[in-house]
């Protein structure tokens, strides 16, 4: 039940019909009989340097998830962020102090690495490849950083932006190899496609397939449906896969705990969710 006293989180993002998030969060307030809920709104990237000052003075605006493609941009228009948010160059999560001010933080990176510790895997010492340095790429390299990987390679159309984030992880993890330039997953621990391929029917792999080896990891972001074409094709080469609902399910504690709410073990969560694709 919405009513004057609800506490209001935008959901912030182009195109909605992917957004996951008020399905797994709306439920939970339900049940815990909390006033709050994720609104999704739709924001193109030409518009959002105008919108988003907007949405955040409304008065029971208590915060905002931020998704692509506003996960880099959102950052100029915030007072604060947090050290995840300056590693990984973008932002998902945006709150307002008692004195106004805007506050960012990162939790993608953390919902990932953590999703790979519930598939009973570490990072610690491993290979890494992530193809898309945009936003939720730079914060799983960041992430992936901190738990201890040996080696990130990073890919993206975009050389410009992948030149930035390996300098950034560069700066912060003198100790990690950081490689730029290639999608080759041949040799890699652990492969991740952070990019929105697969999102749509028809998209192309976002890398060859045929060279993935069976004893690699492979996860995806995507979340238009459960099992992408990517992660099918890598269960078909004997992968196991973490697909992108995991890591969402995996940062919301993070989440709830950053916007001023008790934070939920993932069981009670996923007894309440009601995702559909």
């Amino acid at each position: 039940m919405l009513n004057g006293n609800t506490k209001i989180i935008a959901h912030i993002g182009y195109p909605t019909t992917t957004f996951k998030s008020p399905m797994i969060y709306n439920p939970w307030f339900d049940a815990r009989a909390i006033n709050a809920a994720v609104i999704p709104l739709g924001v193109k990237s030409e518009d959002f340097g105008r919108a988003f000052p907007e949405i955040c003075r409304f008065t029971n605006f208590h915060g905002a998830l931020i998704t692509m493609p506003h996960k880099v941009s959102v950052i100029a228009l915030l007072d604060e962020v947090s050290t995840a948010v300056k590693v990984a160059g973008s932002c998902n999560a945006v709150g307002r102090d008692s004195d106004g001010r805007l506050i960012g933080d990162m939790f993608d990176g953390e919902g990932f690495v953590r999703g790979v510790a519930r598939h009973g895997g570490s990072l610690r010492g491993k290979r890494l490849l992530v193809v898309g340095a945009g936003g939720v790429g730079s914060a799983i390299a960041a992430s992936s950083a901190a738990a201890g990987a040996s080696e990130v390679a990073l890919y993206d159309v975009n050389a410009s932006s992948t030149d930035a984030l390996a300098n950034r992880l560069r700066q912060s993890y003198p100790n990690l190899t950081v490689a730029v330039g290639s999608n080759d997953p041949s040799g890699f621990d652990v492969v991740v496609n952070a990019t929105p391929l697969g999102m749509y029917a028809g998209d192309p792999m976002p890398l060859d397939v045929s060279r993935l080896s069976p004893s690699t990891y492979v996860a995806e972001v995507v979340m238009r449906q459960e099992t992408t074409a990517f992660l099918a094709a890598a269960e078909a080469r004997g992968c196991a896969v973490q697909v992108g609902i995991d890591m969402l399910f995996e940062q919301i504690p993070a989440y709830l705990e950053f916007f001023g709410f008790p934070a939920p073990t993932q069981e009670e969560l996923r007894a309440v969710a009601r995702v559909d694709y």
